[in-house]
């Protein structure tokens, strides 16, 4: 229903924002990367939102980049894992860190979240690498997904575009835009230059 709002910083706690837009406060859920961005109260502020309706509460959350509203959902989408434990994960680690964690395996590094257990962060990477085995963005599918010579599927390249898949982009949007980086830079360089060179076309 909203896809981000714009206004001014009215109010802030722990993990809540206030943004006033035409007179209305909307209050959006937060994670605690997203407030460190925020400006001062009473100056502009933008959150990308994302509106879960459910029986009882309707919530609205708002978040600084569309790579962390992006990642949010898919991480919510995953068995076991509510919009609480979500937050947690996002306040704890950026988006390039999750999508890393992911395609990598890393479930260690999801436990450093508050109630991320070994047993939850292991399922949450198999449930997110099974959705990129769908999207065709396993290793072995990369050089079809950049037929064409766009970039080598080898090294760090192909490894970012792997793990942006975990954001919810295509190997066919990422794959062009990582290619204009030095392969040479950390895969986590590229997944930041990337979403920044991406910002505004989604």
């Amino acid at each position: 229903m909203f896809y981000s709002l714009k206004g001014i910083l009215i109010h802030t706690e722990p993990n809540i924002a206030v943004i006033e837009c035409g007179g209305v406060g909307f209050k959006c859920l937060t994670t605690m990367n997203t407030q460190r961005s925020l400006p001062k109260l009473g100056e502009k502020a933008t959150l990308y939102t994302h509106m879960n309706v459910r029986e009882d509460a309707i919530d609205l959350f708002g978040f600084s980049s569309q790579a962390e509203m992006n990642c949010f959902k898919m991480l919510t989408a995953v068995t076991g894992v509510g919009s609480k434990v979500g937050l947690a994960i996002l306040s704890e680690l950026s988006p390039e860190q999750v999508a890393m964690a992911v395609a990598s395996g890393d479930s260690k590094t999801l436990t450093r979240a508050a109630g991320v257990g070994n047993k939850l962060a292991q399922r949450i990477i198999l449930e997110l690498k099974d959705k990129l085995k769908k999207m065709g963005a396993t290793p072995d599918a990369m050089p079809a997904a950049m037929a064409g010579g766009v970039m080598s599927a080898a090294g760090n390249a192909a490894e970012a575009v792997n793990a942006l898949t975990v954001l919810g982009y295509t190997p066919s949007d990422v794959a062009p835009v990582v290619a204009r980086f030095d392969s040479s830079l950390p895969v986590e360089e590229l997944i930041r230059l990337t979403l920044k060179a991406m910002a505004g076309r989604f």
